[in-house]
């Protein structure tokens, strides 16, 4: 797979992940600084869920999930795209916004150390923590084998 398509998926991937509060706060400096079209204005819709029994099985619906979505097109001739768990209309239009504005050589790298690196370090943190306090409550069980049946 091509390295850049990977990086926008790893960078679309923390963006819709990220808490709005401190996604707005990080990037509303490089937001005033271009102006974006509005393609498609965030909707909210549903989207079917699958899944596998075990990861192996076979595909089975799960159910429905909300879901809000927008696409802009930047000053800098860049689209952003975004697709957001929930009914969040403004995570999806600055998700989007970023998206395009990560796209541009020159901001791009400024924006994965300003807005991606530091929301990536937090919810690292949050997924270890939620690990560690998990962990303090696993109980293992195990059989003991009496002879042969």
């Amino acid at each position: 797979m091509n390295t850049a398509i990977e990086q926008r998926q790893h960078w679309m991937s923390v963006l819709a992940k990220a808490p709005v509060e401190v996604l707005l706060e990080l990037s509303e400096e490089a937001i005033k600084e271009v102006s974006f079209e509005l393609i498609r204005a965030p909707e909210i819709g549903l989207t079917q869920v699958r899944a596998r029994m075990g990861n192996k099985g076979e595909r089975f619906n799960l159910g429905d999930m909300t879901l809000t979505r927008c696409v802009v097109r930047s000053s800098l001739d860049t689209v952003g795209y975004s697709y957001i768990a929930g009914r969040n209309k403004t995570h999806a239009l600055r998700a989007a916004q970023l998206d395009a504005l990560l796209q541009d050589p020159q901001m791009g790298e400024t924006l994965i150390a300003r807005v991606i690196q530091p929301i990536e370090s937090m919810l690292s943190k949050a997924r270890s923590q939620k690990r560690r306090e998990t962990d303090a409550t696993r109980v293992d069980f195990f059989t003991l084998v009496r002879g042969e049946d």
